[in-house]
């Protein structure tokens, strides 16, 4: 699968699910500074619950998140789309984890009942789905399994920051990179993008509060060549400044990734 053949497939569906012939999740969270993201994600997940909380995960990915919480005995449900991502997935399910790994689409979670559970992450499908109104659909119905007193989680690409970790990989991305070259605005392909306004409007318009907003990876891939390179000791120390720093409003668009927690 290449980019040109992806970006011909017409059903959203398929081309997310192709997505992951190319990208390879299992291996995206592994090295120190992309450990960043996980390791911010899930600290404040495990703030928000509950000892044997009811978590779905929804767009599970390879399991990094679901199994990690299962782990630590939450009562766990997943949901994934992509082959790839369920393959490796279920390469690493163990009976006594008791996940519920299900494939399927990020817009149907009619598996599961109204107010399910006490927590929902969607880590991927808001990276993925171009249409305005299937990202509505899809929080609403993060929504309706959620509990009224539980805690929805949403991950979003932060549009802006994307530009100056492209131009680390790439000298001549702002001659060449995929974007309109006058108004500055990334392509959605393969991935959808999105300034820390536009995640608030979107979330704020399906009636959600925002309870914080989180910039979860930082700096980390900027600087992933010195981050990677970092002893135990200095890594620890780089961990407690990104803490001390993720929640200030400044960082919010220095960063690829971002956390947004919310209640209905």
């Amino acid at each position: 699968m290449t980019f040109d053949e992806l970006y011909k497939i017409q059903n959203e569906a398929e081309r997310v699910n192709r997505t992951y012939d190319i990208f390879n999740e299992d291996a995206r969270l592994r090295s120190p500074a992309a450990r960043v993201e996980f390791l911010t994600n899930i600290r404040y997940i495990e703030q928000m619950l509950n000892p044997g909380a009811a978590i779905l995960d929804v767009g599970a990915g390879t399991g990094e998140y679901s199994l990690h919480l299962a782990r630590k005995g939450y009562q766990v449900s997943a949901l994934e789309l992509a082959d790839a991502n369920i393959r490796a997935f279920q390469n690493k399910l163990r009976p006594e984890y008791g996940i519920d790994l299900v494939q399927g689409n990020a817009l149907d979670l009619s598996r599961w009942a109204d107010k399910s559970f006490d927590a929902v992450l969607i880590f991927g499908p808001l990276y993925h789905l171009q249409d305005p109104a299937d990202r509505q659909k899809c929080i609403r119905e993060a929504m309706r399994v959620c509990r009224p007193d539980g805690t929805l989680f949403f991950a979003f690409i932060s549009h802006d920051m994307v530009f100056f970790t492209e131009l680390g990989y790439d000298k001549d991305y702002f001659k060449t990179g995929d974007y309109d070259h006058d108004t500055f605005r990334l392509h959605d392909f393969p991935f959808v993008f999105h300034t820390v306004p536009e995640c608030r409007a979107m979330l704020c318009d399906a009636g959600l509060s925002i309870q914080k907003e989180v910039a979860s990876d930082g700096l980390s891939e900027l600087m992933a060549h010195r981050i990677n390179e970092l002893d135990e000791e200095s890594y620890a120390r780089y961990l407690e400044l990104h803490f001390r720093l993720c929640e200030k409003p400044e960082m919010l668009g220095h960063s690829n990734h971002l956390l947004f927690i919310c209640k209905k």
